[in-house]
């Protein structure tokens, strides 16, 4: 899988792009993706994140990751066809604001923390959801099972 990584905020270290980008290739070995899959990642702070939630969510409140997805067929949208071409998946946003929050409030580490978001966004864009308690604890089981044989437990 190829990963655009967008740091905005100039605070993300090489060695968390590297854990993300194996985390996230890992996950594609396991969902199997084609190698030739695309996604991009952009880390923002909270006021980007919120303007971007408040936009696309009708949320005026900063959230910890967005996904927006390429490959869902809007109302009246044509098809997506072709196989020939990289599957471009589509776009993950994270608050390093809100990933450094969380990880001091759940107690675990930044890097357990933005691997985590990175993995739901990912999740996200495959089509995985949380909208009702069914596709919740479908969603929420895979990623707690892929970070763990991943190597990624809670501590």
């Amino acid at each position: 899988m190829h990963i655009d990584f967008h740091d905005k905020t100039n605070s993300v270290d090489e060695a968390f792009t590297d854990l993300i980008q194996r985390l996230l290739n890992f996950t594609a070995e396991q969902e199997n993706l084609t190698k030739e899959s695309e996604v991009s990642i952009n880390f923002v702070d909270n006021d980007e994140i919120q303007t971007l939630n408040r936009i696309y969510r009708q949320k005026d409140a900063p959230t910890d990751v967005l996904s927006f997805a390429m490959q869902e067929e809007g109302e009246g949208e044509l098809k997506i066809v072709g196989e020939e071409f990289p599957v471009v998946l589509g776009d993950i946003v994270i608050s390093i604001d809100k990933a450094n929050e969380q990880a001091e409030e759940y107690n675990h580490s930044l890097e357990r923390e933005i691997s985590f978001l990175a993995l739901h966004g990912l999740l996200h864009l495959l089509g995985y959801d949380h909208g009702n308690t069914e596709e919740e604890t479908k969603m929420f089981k895979r990623q707690e099972v892929l970070l763990s044989e991943f190597g990624l437990e809670r501590r």
